[in-house]
């Protein structure tokens, strides 16, 4: 019987960690990476585009958001937990007319604005490279990998039409989770940076033969600072 408790007691731990989404893979207490919507004309939201129309800056706030997605997909697999690769692929496959308006609604921007159709291919290619590399990070990694983890969950079960709208209540989320930030539970390094630069000497003059320290020597034993 006393087993049998234990199992039971075993099963329903079990079942109630399992129910318990994967919210928090890289901190105990996360980031607060929480930020008001936009539209797609404030500052810091990635190139600007002058005399773009509203539906023009939608369009670029749903590019932007889906090239994020992308290096996401391909940035985060070390975490195969976020599913950023399978869920940005369900993206692609529910949202792929919004998609290609967004891209066309951009094509005619720039050949609008550009001297020549030459010149606004030109531009929409470049616009394309700096907004993808917009958003690689290495130092930010972890936040902006759960970040863009949420944001494509919760995607994916947008009605179709409407990927537009997680585009402007979550840009400036993601945009914040490119801004390094660590565990807030805890100070980074709070015990461990004071002791992992110590060593013991190791000359053989402070050691018998048996590996035990020799005060006699070398006086009581100490670790060093190598700082």
């Amino acid at each position: 019987m006393k087993l049998l408790r234990i199992l039971c007691a075993s099963a329903v731990a079990m079942g109630t960690f399992s129910a318990v989404p994967a919210s928090a893979q890289f901190f105990l207490a996360e980031p607060d990476m929480k930020a008001e919507a936009v539209r797609g004309h404030e500052t810091g939201l990635g190139q600007a585009l002058p005399g773009a129309t509203e539906a023009e800056q939608r369009a670029a706030l749903v590019w932007n958001m889906r090239a994020a997605l992308n290096v996401a997909a391909l940035q985060c697999q070390f975490e195969p937990s976020l599913l950023t690769q399978a869920n940005y692929n369900v993206i692609l496959l529910n949202h792929d007319d919004e998609l290609k308006r967004s891209y066309d609604t951009l094509t005619k921007y720039f050949v609008r604005t550009a001297k020549t159709p030459k010149a606004g291919q030109l531009a929409l290619d470049q616009f394309g490279t700096r907004t993808y590399s917009g958003f690689t990070t290495v130092a930010a990694q972890y936040g902006f990998c759960q970040t863009a983890a949420s944001i494509a969950r919760e995607a994916i079960f947008l009605p179709r039409g409407s990927f537009y709208q997680i585009a402007e209540n979550r840009t400036r989320e993601l945009r914040k989770s490119l801004i390094p930030s660590g565990e807030q539970r805890y100070p980074r390094g709070m015990l461990y940076a004071r002791q992992a630069g110590t060593l013991p000497r190791f000359d053989d003059l402070c050691w018998d033969k048996k590996g035990n320290w020799v005060a006699k020597k070398c006086g009581a034993f100490q670790l060093s600072s190598i700082n």
